[in-house]
């Protein structure tokens, strides 16, 4: 007989939430993101048109106000997902002394986290970051100390606790982006790692899309090019897949009394076609920021197409997002971009949720 039973819906709370693009494969796993917060209107705006039915309290989440109506609006959770911002807690940046640290408001992000932990005692909980994340040390109770540490300390007794730095092309993501990983699961529950995978390279995954160049539209929705100057164009047009315009011998980045501009060999440079894309940024908008701008295709005079940085579908499907992912018309490009740079691609969380048992 087959066997109809419904897995368990696992119901959650998201934190430091922006709009919410980590999330977007989580209904196929049954989890149902109940409460979300987010500190940036225009973020929080974007994640309500995309979960209708999820409650987005917007404010930040160290007001007394806010983080009531947090615990008090999310009920019971079994799960918890949470990408704190990382300044301000580096005893290698401003904050040298402790009192320093102590009093600066963002240091108190990850001990939010933790009073949740606290209260709610989920389950699970996933806790994701850029990798140095991992090395920054927090104040606590007059030392310095990871986050994984202080994790041990406070629940080793109740949660089996992990962090790996998992990269994400790894696990079916066309695109390199490393990121610190930390889960929790009780004692009593397992929560599996996933199992690397082949990459696949920008080719396979954008190459089917139609070449365009710059301030060009095509009929498919979102794939559309930037404006750039006249001299942008110029150089890249003059630069091969994978190379920086830096390494043209005529057609360089210059000044405009000729001078050579002097940067990064990251930077005015193509992606290539064979590998997975590098780290999408936050600057994706920009030729002169780093490797944003599209592989191009040579051309019977020697030139190269597509002299243009990424549509946003590109970096859409780049990032694990579905190609018909479902925004308002409206949204910002430079939103969208934004976002993008900012998150965790959707496809790593979910192979990483879907380890849950």
């Amino acid at each position: 007989m087959k066997n109809n039973k419904r897995k368990k819906t696992l119901k959650g709370m998201s934190l430091f939430t922006s709009a919410g693009l980590g999330e977007t494969y989580f209904k196929d796993l049954n989890i149902d993101i109940v409460v979300a917060n987010e500190l940036l209107d225009d973020r929080a705006k974007l994640y309500s048109s995309l979960y209708k039915k999820n409650n987005m309290i917007v404010g930040d989440i160290c007001d007394k106000k806010i983080f009531n109506n947090i615990v008090k609006k999310s009920g019971k959770i079994d799960f918890l997902i949470a990408t704190p911002p990382c300044q301000g807690i580096s005893i290698a940046g401003k904050n040298r002394k402790m009192a320093d640290m102590i009093k600066d408001k963002r240091n108190h992000l990850i001990f939010k986290i933790i009073e949740i932990i606290d209260i709610k005692s989920p389950d699970y909980v996933l806790i994701e970051n850029v990798p140095n994340f991992l090395k920054l040390q927090l104040p606590y109770k007059n030392k310095f100390c990871t986050l994984i540490d202080l994790l041990k300390y406070l629940y080793e007794t109740k949660y089996n606790i992990e962090a790996k730095i998992l990269d994400t092309s790894l696990y079916g993501v066309p695109q390199k982006r490393n990121r610190a990983v930390i889960k929790m699961h009780k004692k009593n529950r397992e929560w599996n790692w996933p199992k690397e995978q082949k990459k696949i390279s920008v080719k396979d995954a954008i190459g089917h899309l139609p070449s365009l160049e710059a301030n060009e539209k095509s009929n498919i929705p979102w794939h559309f090019s930037r404006k750039h100057s006249e001299k942008h164009i110029v150089w890249m047009k003059h630069t091969p897949t994978g190379k920086s315009a830096f390494e043209n011998k005529k057609y360089f980045p210059k000044k405009d009394n000729g001078e050579k501009i002097k940067s990064y060999m990251t930077t005015y440079r193509r992606i290539e076609w064979n590998k997975p894309a590098p780290t999408i940024t936050m600057r994706n908008d920009a030729i002169s920021s780093q490797l944003n701008v599209h592989p191009g295709r040579k051309l019977k005079n020697g030139t190269y197409s597509d002299s243009r940085v990424l549509t946003p579908l590109e970096l859409m499907i780049l990032s694990s997002l579905p190609q018909k992912w479902d925004i308002p018309k409206d949204t910002s490009e430079i939103l969208i971009r934004k976002c993008i740079g900012e998150s965790v691609p959707p496809l790593l969380l979910k192979k990483v949720v879907a380890g849950i048992k």
